[in-house]
């Protein structure tokens, strides 16, 4: 997972746009997954999610110090619907295809790291990782980001530690730019982030 993965902050004030254009709304993978935009209904089923997953997210996500309450998932939910609306971040869920509603893990789309570029965020729940859900969300992901108007470059954050996270980027052909040296944020962090990058 990308430990850098986070909920775009509640609040009414309004981002620039990352680019004029939007990925698609359903992403359909191998195996009998999709990705899905999320969607305010999304916000209990999620937080069940989150909570069922503490234990697996607490070493590598900040965010999953405590477990959200209901009224902050939704207040998220409707953050994130913000964003995708005025093009700062695309926030997905994995769900069943033959489950429909569910969530297996979250993936999003960040224009946090600058202009002309999008950040890769992921986590997948600790039942459904080791079957290739994080690589195949990950390259289609890159692909829709990579079509974008303006967007030429995209990353995946994870600490040095993180070798599963590592390994999806090396997987799909990101070149490893540089280590920056930053403070730990969640217990597993060693405070060297690895940024994997890709460009048009």
């Amino acid at each position: 997972m990308s430990e850098t993965t986070h909920e775009p902050a509640p609040g009414p004030e309004a981002a620039a746009p990352i680019t004029t254009g939007r990925p698609p709304e359903l992403i359909a993978l191998p195996g009998g997954v999709s990705l899905r935009r999320r969607a305010l209904a999304d916000a209990g089923p999620l937080n069940a999610a989150v909570v069922a997953n503490l234990a697996h997210l607490q070493p590598w996500m900040p965010w999953a110090a405590e477990a959200p309450t209901p009224e902050l998932s939704r207040e998220l939910a409707q953050a994130g619907v913000t964003a995708w609306d005025q093009g700062t971040d695309f926030m997905y869920l994995v769900g069943l295809d033959d489950q429909p509603g569910s969530v297996v893990g979250a993936f999003g789309l960040h224009g946090r790291i600058g202009p002309g570029a999008l950040e890769i965020g992921y986590w997948v729940a600790a039942d459904h990782t080791r079957r290739g859900i994080a690589t195949a969300a990950a390259a289609r992901l890159t692909e829709v980001a990579l079509a974008l108007p303006g967007i030429t470059r995209v990353e995946i954050h994870c600490d040095e530690s993180n070798q599963p996270s590592a390994a999806v980027p090396q997987r799909l052909g990101y070149r490893l730019d540089r280590i920056d040296d930053c403070t730990p944020t969640a217990p597993a962090e060693t405070g060297r982030k690895l940024i994997w990058v890709r460009t048009v």
